[in-house]
């Protein structure tokens, strides 16, 4: 499939913005003005926006807690993603939740967890409102390898099997469950193999390209759409980040730079930036340096909730 410059662009520009994004929320959090942990997704960009790219308004998204990635692709707010951080009453959370619980059902995103796996099955009850309502819509579900080894998952595969939900699960494989590599977690590597003894076509994606992703997810998408039930895919990548934090971690013991060099060789941004002219990709970086500085300003101007507000929103009306 040869990408025309509209859908290069919409590539680049998903994937600078989210890198910028968080390498500015990097920056501030050492100031306490971010009131809840972070967990970043600079170095695994492409995974979200070659997917979310793909997707149309109406389909849902459902992401873990290394949500801002998935969130900002699929369109989430920007400002109301960054007061949301702030702990400002206009975040898309009213301030409450903060960096690992985002929302935006505006944008058909649903509410992030910090519980690992939990997700996987909302995507797949959202996902039989889909089928039910009949209008092709899918449901994508993000999550990490180490999600792949609670118990619902297996469960989840089976039932969406079973029943050829519209839903395309997105293992984001960046090789390690905090500081346990797969190695020492997996008996084997062969996940998508696992994966199909359920009947569900389930796709690697070895090297991070994000072109190969937005690929591989129309394919996927059309089959979904009329009705062939669910796809996995398999993406590895490189998280270039501590697991929660702004730092970097490699004199921890767990992993190497060489390591971290060997990704940030197949680093996409750069690489699908020289697929653009120049003008257009300085054009591009500008308005996303101006959209950031706004965002900011925005989430540092907002008020905090009230006092009374702690208590709205605990029990449903």
């Amino acid at each position: 499939m040869a990408l025309r410059f509209k859908e290069i662009e919409q590539l680049y520009r998903s994937m600078r913005l989210i890198r910028r994004v968080e390498e500015e929320i990097a920056l501030i959090y050492p100031s306490d003005k971010i009131k809840s942990p972070i967990h970043l997704s600079i170095g695994q960009e492409a995974i979200s926006s070659g997917v979310c790219a793909a997707l149309s308004s109406d389909d849902v998204i459902s992401a873990s807690y290394r949500c801002h990635a998935a969130y900002l692709a699929h369109g989430g707010s920007l400002e109301g993603m960054l007061a949301e951080l702030f702990g400002k009453s206009t975040g898309v959370a009213g301030g409450k939740a903060g960096s690992m619980h985002l929302i935006d059902m505006s944008h058909n995103i649903l509410g992030a967890s910090a519980v690992v796996g939990t997700t996987i099955p909302v995507a797949l009850g959202y996902a039989m409102v889909m089928q039910r309502e009949g209008k092709r819509r899918v449901v994508v579900a993000f999550f990490g390898d180490g999600a792949t080894e609670e118990g619902v998952f297996a469960e989840c595969l089976n039932f969406a099997s079973l029943k050829k939900l519209p839903i395309l699960f997105v293992c984001e494989n960046n090789g390690y469950a905090i500081n346990t590599p797969t190695s020492k977690r997996w008996a084997t590597d062969r996940l998508i193999e696992r994966v199909a003894t359920y009947g569900i076509p389930a796709t690697l994606i070895e090297d991070g390209d994000v072109i190969k992703t937005y690929e591989a997810t129309v394919d996927a998408l059309s089959a979904i759409r009329n009705r062939q039930g669910p796809a996995f895919f398999e993406c590895k990548i490189y998280r270039w980040r501590e697991h929660v934090g702004p730092n970097e971690d490699y004199d921890d013991g767990y992993r190497t730079r060489d390591e971290l060099e060997n990704w940030q060789k197949k680093d996409q941004i750069p690489l699908l930036g020289e697929m653009l002219a120049k003008t257009d990709r300085e054009r591009i970086d500008g308005e996303i340096e101006e959209a950031l500085i706004a965002a900011f300003a925005f989430a540092e101007n907002s008020p905090f909730p009230a006092p009374e507000e702690i208590s709205n929103d605990v029990f449903a009306k």
